[in-house]
């Protein structure tokens, strides 16, 4: 089953003084790429937090983000007396003002709150680690749902694409015949003495070049073991565009060894389909 590189995921964690909220978003991208932003408070475990994303994840554009919102009474700013006062000290010495008046100027000077960095309470930071997979089983299980419409996409275009290499095949002994008919026509034309069994050989090897037997064998394999790989457990993105590449080459082959305007059309609606594959793609796992 296959795998989107798009997804979404969120889980809010309520504790008694504050409110944490894990955001995660993700987009196709070649490799795995983290963009994370989370308090200055929580920057010690982001090491960890990215290693959870990148087990989980594998590969995608990922943007993280961790919001803190206090909703008790908890601080760890504290206002700085001492300093305060010398700012009020020596503000009255420059300025008239009362009590009031000078408080409010000392509070706009620099480091008049000071900040007291305490450790992470291992029970919150176990809390937000169960915030974390929820979060990150929520993001999984919408990219397999996406997953699920991308698998569907591909299963129809292949069933066309397998209708139009059927197509194909049923077309090749017109198309053989159409060629004889045009060259021995032209050489009619010419109206000299040709050797009959020198032009006769000289046409089969002519005709040989135009053969797509083997052609129309590796592309019916390679619908094959694309359809194999999309219904293999894991989700392969990259396998799958490999084979898209080699289903792509047989089919310009097969165009340009046509010579012949109807399966030359046929080719043409080959290439758009897997066209569309291929777009669809850059969103595989």
């Amino acid at each position: 089953m296959i795998q989107s590189m798009t997804g979404y995921g969120k889980h809010v964690l309520q504790l008694p003084s504050k409110k944490i909220t894990i955001e995660l978003k993700s987009l196709n991208s070649k490799n795995l790429d983290i963009n994370a932003r989370l308090p200055q408070f929580y920057r010690e475990k982001e090491l960890e937090l990215r290693k959870m994303i990148a087990a989980a994840l594998v590969r995608g554009k990922v943007d993280f983000n961790l919001y803190v919102e206090i909703t008790g009474e908890e601080t760890t700013a504290e206002v700085n007396q001492g300093v305060v006062k010398n700012y009020m000290n020596q503000l009255s010495r420059i300025v008239q003002g009362d009590d009031i008046k000078l408080l409010e100027m000392a509070l706009r000077m620099p480091d008049t709150l000071k900040t007291e960095k305490d450790a992470i309470d291992e029970e919150e930071y176990k809390a937000i680690l169960e915030a974390m997979n929820e979060a990150l089983s929520n993001i999984v299980e919408f990219r397999n749902e996406e997953g699920k419409v991308l698998e569907q996409d591909f299963v129809e275009r292949l069933h066309t694409l397998n209708e139009l290499l059927e197509a194909v095949k049923a077309m090749d002994p017109e198309r053989l015949g159409t060629v004889r008919e045009r060259l021995e026509k032209a050489v009619a034309d010419l109206k000299v003495e040709l050797d009959a069994n020198r032009f006769e050989q000289e046409l089969i090897y002519y005709l040989e070049k135009y053969d797509i037997t083997e052609e129309k064998v590796r592309l019916a394999n390679h619908l094959k073991y694309f359809e194999t790989t999309l219904n293999s457990d894991d989700s392969n993105g990259k396998k799958l565009g490999f084979i898209s590449q080699e289903i792509g080459r047989e089919i310009n082959t097969i165009g340009s060894k046509a010579n012949y305007a109807p399966m030359q059309q046929l080719v043409v609606q080959m290439k758009d389909e897997l066209e569309k594959i291929k777009e669809q793609m850059l969103n595989v796992l």
